[in-house]
């Protein structure tokens, strides 16, 4: 019987994962002030990196919803001028507007009319002509219907505007723009104060402000269509607003002029809101690739002071390192136990900035009267992160301390 000898190798050290993160965790907090400083820079760089990253997508998706409410949904209708001399019935009437106003998806709708010749009228808010009176001003007159507040998304200031009592029997009252009223110094409609212009007055029953669409009404005085058509002449409807839900604005705007003016419905120019989205979503990644950019160059930071404090670590431990050398310990396990020590400290940073991040985006977002948006994927991944920015940010000082011989480093000073 033949007995087979084999010969050993000398045993090659191996330590457990769990003694090297034991090691590991022990040079992290033998000194824990110093960590914590270290700590802090990841904790900073990642906080900075959600907190922008996650405002950005906050103000930016707060960005695009106003964009679109007062964007795409408008719609605009324009009507030819009449020529002169022509009598016939007018190509859009105000009434016409109720139409429009029974198609799908259509918020809000009202007509407008103007003309050169009311464009620039001297308005007085008193018929007393004495030297040095200031209460006159030049503002455009105009007539809308009932509708027109909120096809403009305007708000009454102060009084109401005219409802369609009023322009039955031909009232004459009037609504000033808010930067009218405050021309003409009135601010309170409680006293019932007028305006005079053309020799007529008109007593003013409401201040239209917040002003959003055509704001140029801001400063201007409103009239009911009827009184228009019989004080100063105003009587074709020249601009149809038209206020829709979101995404109806496209099919709104090819029924609208078949809603005005169902006999020449190509006479009419309809301005409707092109397709935004792209130019949306280009919008939202420039403002996020920004944030992103600012977030790096703090993680940046980060890293270098956990590589910097790393380094300085290794040069205070050089007997520790020879000592651990002379042992039996090869420079594999030297370099995984710093390399373990910078990643924890990054891990470490990485879930306290993630925590303090996601904090910081919601609060903005309590202030401003946001929806907060945060991706998971990033709350999730800036532990992960700081603890890659640990690992990179030791390579160098765990290859240098890797690289010391046993005698070496051994007789280095303590």
């Amino acid at each position: 019987m033949r007995t087979v000898r084999r010969q050993l190798s000398p045993e090659r050290p191996w330590m457990h994962p769990r003694d090297l993160w034991t090691e590991a965790l022990a040079g992290v907090l033998a000194r824990p002030v110093r960590s914590a400083l270290t700590t802090l820079g990841t904790v900073l760089g990642i906080t900075t990196l959600v907190i922008t990253i996650g405002v950005a997508s906050t103000a930016g998706n707060q960005i695009v919803g106003r964009f679109d409410a007062l964007t795409a949904t408008s719609v605009t209708a324009k009507a030819p001028p009449r020529a002169p001399g022509d009598t016939s019935d007018p190509l859009v009437s105000w009434s016409g507007t109720e139409a429009v106003g029974r198609l799908a998806g259509v918020l809000s709708v009202a007509a407008l009319a103007d003309s050169t010749t009311t464009s620039s009228v001297q308005v007085h808010a008193n018929n007393v002509s004495a030297p040095g009176d200031v209460s006159g001003q030049t503002l455009a007159v105009v007539a809308a219907s009932a509708g027109l507040p909120s096809a403009v998304r305007g708000t009454m200031t102060a009084g109401r505007f005219y409802d369609g009592g009023n322009i039955a029997r031909h009232d004459q009252v009037a609504v000033l723009g808010d930067q009218a009223a405050r021309l003409l110094g009135i601010r309170h409609v409680e006293d019932a104060p007028a305006v005079f212009f053309k020799g007529q007055s008109y007593t003013v029953i409401g201040i239209l402000g917040g002003i959003t669409r055509e704001q140029r009404l801001s400063t201007a005085v409103i009239l009911p269509p009827t009184t228009a058509a019989d004080r100063v002449g105003l009587r074709d409807v020249d601009l149809v607003l038209v206020n829709t839900a979101l995404g109806a604005a496209r099919q709104v705007a090819r029924q609208t002029p078949i809603a005005l003016a169902p006999n020449h419905p190509d006479l009419l120019t309809v301005v409707a809101p092109a397709d935004l989205s792209r130019a949306r979503d280009d919008v939202q990644n420039d403002v996020d690739g920004l944030f992103l950019v600012l977030g790096l160059v703090s993680l940046v930071v980060g890293a270098i002071g956990i590589a910097n404090v790393t380094l300085v670590t290794v040069m205070e431990r050089v007997g520790e390192i020879g000592l651990r050398r002379a042992l039996g310990a090869s420079r594999r396990q030297v370099a995984a136990q710093f390399l373990l020590e910078s990643t924890t400290i990054g891990l470490l940073g990485g879930i306290v900035g993630a925590a303090l991040g996601i904090t910081v985006v919601v609060c903005v977002a309590v202030v401003k009267q946001w929806t907060p948006v945060l991706d998971l994927s990033l709350a999730f991944g800036a532990p992960l992160a700081g603890a890659i920015v640990g690992l990179l940010a030791g390579l160098y000082p765990s290859l240098r301390a890797a690289r010391m011989e046993p005698v070496d480093a051994l007789r280095a000073p303590s």
